[in-house]
């Protein structure tokens, strides 16, 4: 699979077991669709990267831009009362985390002029978000009442190893049972990190080498991760084997995102959204943005409840 894209041969070797895939939504060539979140009743919350937009997929399936803003739209995360936070740069380029309403309302909850870029969000406690920052290779601790930031974490596990590299380093986060993992994208690591006290532990290289980008849970511990330029989503158990879920071929051309579903009877749906092979185009060129729904057969671990 990546022989053919003249990248390195990571996962020439991994196990391919294919599960049911269905496009549930398609974009407009050079669509970057770049994160999702889905909301108890089951609605998906997408962002564009490029054009600051933030659009919301029901029961119809049909796609409506929810909210937008002045700027570049990263990551999202689901707050308890309903609202969106997202991660992103305001028009002046300065890295900013934006507070969406229920109704699209769209306000700064906080800048970071110390943060480069900012990426993948998780829930840490109470009302504290943990942020990735990509190029600064640390984690953010955003506390939402007191609109408040500070470092968690800086280390090297989480930073490029140049600088002149442009692919991001430290971005999706999610916790399982105590620990915080976190892709390191440019590294081609996924890395452990051990909460004490909602203090983190001493970062350790869990897999490696595997391209992720954003991942997800099941309930069970197993990891779904999408591997962007790679093509493909990866499901990664909790001894570290890694197996090829689906490719190019299911849709995933560009897969940058995934999240599983919320509502009754969808628990095992994964939703991935991708750019169509923006960052890296295949030999047949860009294709549109796609959110493709595929089948597994565990259910996700439903953060927050």
């Amino acid at each position: 699979m990546a022989d053919s894209l003249g990248l390195p041969p990571i996962f020439s070797e991994t196990p391919v077991e294919l599960v049911p895939a269905e496009a549930i939504a398609t974009f407009p060539v050079n669509t970057f669709l770049e994160s999702i979140a889905v909301s108890a009743d089951n609605t998906l919350f997408i962002t564009s990267h490029l054009d600051g937009s933030i659009w919301q997929i029901g029961a119809n399936q049909q796609p409506a831009i929810h909210a937008k803003i002045a700027g570049k739209a990263a990551g999202l995360v689901l707050l308890p009362d309903g609202n969106l936070l997202l991660s992103a740069w305001d028009q002046q380029n300065l890295p900013t985390v934006f507070n969406i309403s229920p109704k699209g309302e769209t306000s700064v909850l906080v800048t970071l002029p110390d943060a480069v870029f900012l990426n993948g969000m998780t829930p840490l406690n109470g009302d504290r978000i943990l942020i990735a920052d990509s190029y600064r290779g640390a984690i953010w601790q955003l506390t939402v009442s007191e609109r408040k930031v500070d470092i968690w974490l800086e280390h090297s596990h989480l930073a490029r190893s140049s600088s002149d590299n442009e692919f991001p380093a430290v971005n999706g986060l999610k916790i399982f049972e105590g620990v915080l993992y976190a892709s390191n994208t440019e590294k081609m690591q996924l890395v452990k990190i051990p909460i004490v006290g909602d203090q983190p532990g001493e970062p350790e290289v869990f897999v490696s080498p595997v391209n992720l980008d954003d991942f997800a849970f099941d309930d069970q511990g197993n990891l779904y991760g999408t591997t962007h330029i790679y093509n493909s989503v990866v499901k990664i158990s909790s001894r570290g084997d890694i197996t090829i879920i689906a490719g190019a071929a299911e849709g995933m051309t560009g897969s940058t995102a995934l999240a599983f579903g919320r509502g009754e009877g969808d628990r095992t749906s994964i939703y991935v959204v991708t750019n169509g092979g923006m960052s890296f185009p295949p030999s047949t060129g860009v294709e549109p943005g796609r959110v493709v729904c595929l089948k597994v057969e565990i259910p996700g671990l439903q953060i927050g409840e």
